[in-house]
């Protein structure tokens, strides 16, 4: 029988607490920049629903953090203000930028989250299918981006990379500090 190193977990749990919370910032910047800057009710709608799910997420790391007595990232007061500031400036730039930011990172979490799943034994098998719920719920996220208008070409494709980019060195940091 498969067992989770107690190293591997602790930086699973870290990273997907601070990645969840990351999410919720963002969406939290578009939300301020939809309601005083920009008014779009569709595109409001559309965040609010899918910050309700990343809720969702960050209650059961939320609860696992605690449980397992693991440390958060020492980066979340950083990663927090980079998530509002993240979110409220693709917002501003429009909709499609706004989609954007949601479609680039959360095609990195659905690789993330893959890859954490083959890490994870036989022992975590709540976690892994909490994972797996997770990354399923992201990649739907990525989707309705997709679908309201995301698009990763010309300019956009810069905006991709360095949001992608980001996203992997907070990834990286998260896990280990």
């Amino acid at each position: 029988m498969e067992k989770t190193n107690q190293k591997i977990l602790e930086e699973i749990i870290r990273v997907d607490h601070a990645g969840e919370r990351g999410a919720i910032k963002i969406y939290e910047g578009q939300l301020l920049a939809l309601k005083t800057i920009k008014q779009d009710k569709v595109l409001k709608d559309t965040i609010e629903e899918m910050k309700e799910q990343e809720q969702e997420h960050l209650n059961y790391f939320e609860k696992e953090i605690q449980k397992r007595k693991i440390k958060p990232t020492y980066f979340l007061p950083l990663w927090d203000i980079m998530g509002v500031a993240l979110g409220f400036g693709t917002a501003v730039l429009g909709k499609k930028a706004a989609m954007l930011c949601t479609a680039s990172v959360e095609e990195v979490i659905e690789e993330h989250y893959q890859n954490q799943i083959k890490k994870l034994g036989n022992d975590e098998k709540e976690l892994k299918a909490k994972i797996e719920k997770f990354k399923e719920d992201e990649s739907g996220h990525k989707n309705i981006a997709y679908e309201a208008g995301a698009t990763n070409s010309g300019f956009y494709s810069i905006m991709d990379k360095v949001i992608q980019t980001g996203s992997r060195i907070a990834i990286t940091i998260s896990e280990k500090i």
